[in-house]
């Protein structure tokens, strides 16, 4: 089997190629990304491309199938930027899959495409998937999956798998995520477990995760089944007050979704870290998802608890971790960056 993985640099894609080579019925994969990486992996070869403007058919010329990884959560203050990236980028792919004659693709959707929901029960795959739609992340992500569906309409010989994951950690993406979501004047200090007295919370932030391997571990089943369709991926338990109170040995403090609301709108607009208030009201309205279908159809069983990806991001996050690609260096971005 021959793969082609776009945004193959990332959280995702590192711990996908990972998968891949050591599975014996892939033979070759193509990763492409903007920027070459000097990572280097048996089977995988490297190719430039940027998905909003390259011409993406000679790269997917041959592929059994194509993974589409590649998304853009910065810059996060021009949206038309984003919605280029994200939006057309992926159209652009969808459209270069069918006229190479690629016969599968699998698309990394999210827990994020899901319309707002109480958090009291599990949704599965059947809950609407119009977003939240004060998240621009939220809004993308169902506008690439309401694209998917006018394309499995027009070309219902390709099989599509849509997985749609929690939030997705590990260790090697501590510098990326940090980098992303925190910003350059958070001291590495404060992701020490032992030294939080204190974690904010609240019940409508329940939420879940599951580590980068574990999902590529689905990627790799969905690659390799006939499985078509979308599928939940979180790992157990939910991540609740308790939980965090056990990780970070600190006491759960409860504030106001509003109030947290306004405190990231405040300090993004004023600079201080990169991320819009959207984020919030994603975390407060996402569902909970139920994984049975993922567990049943792929044979998905994750290996890491939610405990144990929270624990293994923290480590990353509090020793700099990071993977020698673009996105996952340590090196890469800082206090004025723009991407």
């Amino acid at each position: 089997m021959r793969v082609v993985v776009t945004g193959a640099t990332g959280n995702a894609g590192t711990s996908l190629l990972r998968s891949m080579v050591a599975e014996p019925e892939i033979q070759s994969v193509v990763g492409i990304a903007r920027r070459l990486p000097s990572l280097e992996l048996s089977k995988v070869s490297w190719r430039s491309a940027d998905v909003e403007r390259d011409d993406l058919v000679p790269l997917f010329a041959g592929a059994d199938a194509v993974v589409h990884l590649a998304w853009a959560i910065q810059p996060s203050r021009d949206v038309v930027e984003t919605d280029r990236i994200n939006i057309e980028g992926s159209r652009r792919v969808f459209e270069a899959v069918a006229e190479a004659g690629v016969p599968n693709l699998v698309y990394a959707s999210s827990v994020g495409v899901y319309s707002p929901a109480d958090k009291g029960r599990r949704h599965d795959e059947q809950w609407p998937t119009d977003g939240v739609q004060s998240s621009f992340y939220s809004r993308q992500k169902a506008a690439v999956e309401s694209l998917l569906d006018h394309f499995e309409d027009r070309y219902p010989e390709v099989r599509v798998v849509r997985l749609r994951p929690a939030i997705t950690l590990k260790r090697q993406a501590a510098s990326e995520i940090r980098r992303l979501f925190f910003g350059p004047f958070v001291p590495a200090w404060v992701f020490n477990r032992r030294l939080l007295p204190l974690v904010p919370f609240h019940e409508q932030l329940t939420l879940q995760v599951v580590h980068s391997f574990d999902v590529a571990e689905a990627y790799r089943l969905a690659l390799l089944g006939s499985a078509r369709g979308a599928f939940n991926l979180a790992a157990e338990p939910v991540v609740t007050s308790e939980l965090l109170e056990s990780v970070l040995e600190a006491k759960a403090v409860e504030i106001s979704p509003n109030l947290l609301r306004r405190l990231a709108d405040l300090t993004w607009k004023m600079r201080l870290q990169p991320t819009p208030p959207g984020w919030v009201d994603m975390g407060v309205n996402a569902p909970l998802m139920d994984t049975a279908r993922a567990r049943a159809e792929l044979g998905w069983k994750p290996e890491f608890s939610a405990e144990d990806t929270v624990i293994d991001l923290l480590e990353g996050l509090r020793d700099k971790e990071g993977a020698p690609t673009p996105p996952l260096d340590p090196k890469t971005g800082g206090p004025s960056s723009h991407r």
